[in-house]
């Protein structure tokens, strides 16, 4: 049987210690490979990095042996005993790759826990407010909707249901009643006697304000509005009517007599 290729360090299969690694050593697991590869790590680092890489070779041989089990049983081959002799031997060292690959792990778990031990704590990431808002929204039901040419996301929120009439005055009560602060009781005031009823007077008539004089000179326009207003309103006093006599006396220039009007 063909061994599995060679474990490459820039592509490997992931495996769970990968994100402890990661953390502890402040770099990706490239990074670290890269480095131990220069010489540039301390004898921890490097026994990680060592342990690591064996742990990485051992997923990939259960990963390869997985995948040759997942195609003898697919159909692509006839049902024989040749067949079933090739399934148990796989599964055989698919359980002899499984027991290596516990192996190894344990191994780098062991190299990673001083490392572990003396990288410093790292405070937890912050959720930005309005990140936290929107994570809110959507666990209450919103929807999350994102631009195909800005790639901007937007949160949709259902509209709030509406409380009906009897809980909302409910609710007005009970926030006037806490808002409002309990009063003190004042004696009364002693009730003013009623006067004795006397004749009744009638009612006064409302007076005529009068016009005001205008100056000798000032015209109409100068006064002001109100002024104006009102003596428009007031009726002007009418002079008495006087009957003209006709005199038949000449006119002293003209010699004529005046003319009859």
């Amino acid at each position: 049987m063909s061994s599995p290729p060679a474990p490459s360090p820039d592509r490997h299969p992931r495996t769970v210690l990968d994100h402890r690694i990661e953390t502890a050593a402040g770099c990706s697991i490239e990074t670290l490979w890269r480095h131990r590869e220069a010489g540039l790590l301390d004898a921890p680092h490097s026994a990680l990095a060592d342990a690591h890489r064996d742990l990485v070779r051992a997923e990939r041989d259960v990963t390869f042996h997985r995948a040759r089990l997942a195609r003898l049983v697919s159909g692509e081959f006839p049902v024989d005993q040749a067949l079933l002799a090739r399934i148990e031997r796989t599964v055989d060292q698919l359980a002899h790759t499984i027991d290596e690959r516990d192996t190894e792990q344990a191994r780098a778990a062991a190299a990673l826990e001083p490392i572990e031990a003396a990288a410093p704590l790292q405070a937890p990431q912050q959720v930005p407010t309005k990140d936290f808002a929107a994570l809110l929204a959507i666990a209450q039901g919103a929807k999350l909707h994102k631009n195909l040419l800005t790639h901007r996301l937007a949160v949709a929120t259902p509209p709030a249901p509406a409380s009906p009439t009897p809980s909302c005055s409910a609710c007005r009560r009970a926030a006037s009643w806490t808002a409002t602060p309990p009063t003190q009781c004042t004696p009364a005031s002693p009730s003013p006697s009623p006067t004795p009823a006397g004749p009744s007077l009638p009612p006064r008539a409302p007076q005529a304000r009068p016009a005001p004089r205008r100056r000798p000179g000032q015209r109409h326009h100068a006064l002001p509005h109100t002024r104006v207003a009102e003596q428009l309103n007031t009726p002007s006093p009418r002079r008495p009517w006087r009957r003209r006599t006709e005199s038949t006396d000449a006119h002293p220039r003209t010699g004529f007599p005046p003319r009859r009007i």
